[in-house]
Parts: structure tokens; C-alpha cells; sequence
């Protein structure tokens, strides 16, 4: 395969700058989505290969979602991949003190705009000559296991499962693969307070391992490389002592 092209949103940092990179390096023209321009130019001017597209993109709004499709479109003709990555959450609070607002604010960046960008990559993958392509969904570990105080995000994260599982199904008969790659504790600016502990479900502080967010990267990346007629459909890649295999 030759002239690829995908949309990673998030692209401005961690995991999705991570990814970016080892897109770029593969020879991927790669569209860099992200709230940041200057956060998305730092991504685009680390790369050594490859050709970059930045669209400073709110993917929690419809008619920015549009627009950064459409402009994928007319720069390169079509989509191969979408790695559909921005999230986010507030701080850890008890159900009791949970508010709606907190969980609007989660659902709509974790949920809603996940739906969007996938919604708007199928239509665009099957309605290109030749169709198909790949969505790669970014999970995480709570999409298994809850952390205490997470209601918002736990249940996103949840959601994600059902959405990969809907997109995976309806996208056999368009050559549309949907995969899901569920993250634990890789060294990013969101799990930079795993440094100074965070809360057990035992009711204690404690530090927990972290990885190198290239080793997603890399991850996504062979995953995004593969032949449309195989699929990752599952993958948890986590630091290795981080407190949940046994949740220890």
C-alpha cells in the first residue's frame, strides 16, 4: 500500500502526537487534528517523513468535524485510517458529588465527538473508490475495570466497546475495519499525576508504574498497517506493574 492517509485526533500530544509519529515515519500522509495549532505544528515539525495536514479542529463540534474531513478530502482524496483518539475527564469525584455537568462535559468529548469522527470517516470510506478503511478506536484500560470516583469516564469508556463493536459490523460489507485499543498508564500529560499516587479502590494514595506512549504508537501503527482483511479487534497494551491484572 502506497500513498495512505489518516486523521488522528489528539494529535497536539501524547498518544496521538505518539502515533502521528510513527504514521509519518511509515510514509503515511497524516492529518493532525487537535484544539492547539501550535501544539499540532510542534507534532508536524518532529516528523521526519511523510506529509502533514494540521486542522485545528473541536471535535466536539458537528460543523468543525465536517470541515476537517472535507479538507482531508480535497488535500488528499481519501481516508484510510482514523485513529479516533481526543479525550478527556475531570477530577476523580465520588458519585455522590457527581454533577451533570461534569458528566456532559466528559460524555460530550469522550462519546459525542467519537461518534462524530467515526461517523463521518465510514461515510467517507464508503463512499470512496476503492472503499474501505480503518477506524481505530481509543479505549482505555476503564473500559474493563473502573477506577474509584470515574463515573463519566468509566462509562464512556464502556461506551466505546459497543461503538467499536456497531462500527466493526456495519463496515464488513464496505471493507471498513474497527478496532479498539484499550491504554493503561502510558507516560502522557493526562496520567502525569500517577507520578505523585492516585487513588486505590483499597482507600490509599500510591504511585503506579507508567509507560513509554511510543510503545502505543507503535501499536496503532501495526495495527493501522494491516491489510483490510485483517483486524485487530481487541488489544490492551498497559505498563506492566501498573495496579490491575489481580488489581495489583
Amino acid at each position: 500500500m502506497t500513498d495512505r492517509v489518516a486523521i488522528i485526533t489528539g494529535a497536539g500530544s501524547g498518544i496521538g502526537r505518539a502515533t502521528a509519529l510513527n504514521l509519518l515515519a511509515g510514509g503515511w500522509s497524516v492529518a493532525l487534528a487537535g484544539r492547539r495549532q501550535d501544539a499540532l505544528e510542534e507534532t508536524a515539525g518532529m516528523a521526519t517523513s511523510g506529509k502533514t495536514l494540521i486542522v485545528p479542529t473541536d471535535v466536539t463540534d458537528p460543523a468543525q468535524v465536517d470541515a476537517l474531513f472535507a479538507k482531508v478530502k480535497s488535500t488528499f482524496g481519501r481516508l484510510d485510517s482514523l485513529f479516533n483518539n481526543a479525550g478527556g475527564n475531570v477530577p476523580t469525584t465520588n458519585f455522590g458529588d457527581f454533577t451533570f455537568e461534569m458528566w456532559r462535559k466528559v460524555c460530550a468529548i469522550n462519546l459525542d465527538a467519537m461518534f462524530l469522527c467515526a461517523n463521518a470517516a465510514f461515510r467517507a470510506m464508503r463512499d470512496q473508490e476503492p472503499q474501505g478503511g480503518r477506524i481505530i478506536n481509543n479505549g482505555s484500560i476503564s473500559a474493563h475495570n473502573p477506577r474509584p470516583g470515574s463515573v463519566a469516564y468509566t462509562s464512556t469508556k464502556h461506551a466505546i466497546t459497543g461503538l467499536t463493536k456497531s462500527i466493526a459490523l456495519d463496515g464488513r460489507q464496505y471493507d471498513i475495519c474497527c478496532s479498539q485499543v484499550d491504554i493503561g498508564n502510558a507516560a502522557t500529560p493526562m496520567t502525569a499525576r500517577s507520578t505523585n499516587g492516585q487513588m486505590q479502590p483499597y482507600g490509599q494514595m500510591a504511585v503506579e508504574a507508567r509507560m513509554d506512549a511510543n510503545h502505543v504508537g507503535q501499536q496503532v501503527a501495526f495495527m493501522a498497517n494491516l491489510p483490510l482483511e485483517s483486524n485487530v479487534q481487541f488489544v490492551t497494551i498497559m505498563a506492566t506493574k501498573m495496579p490491575w491484572i489481580g488489581r495489583g
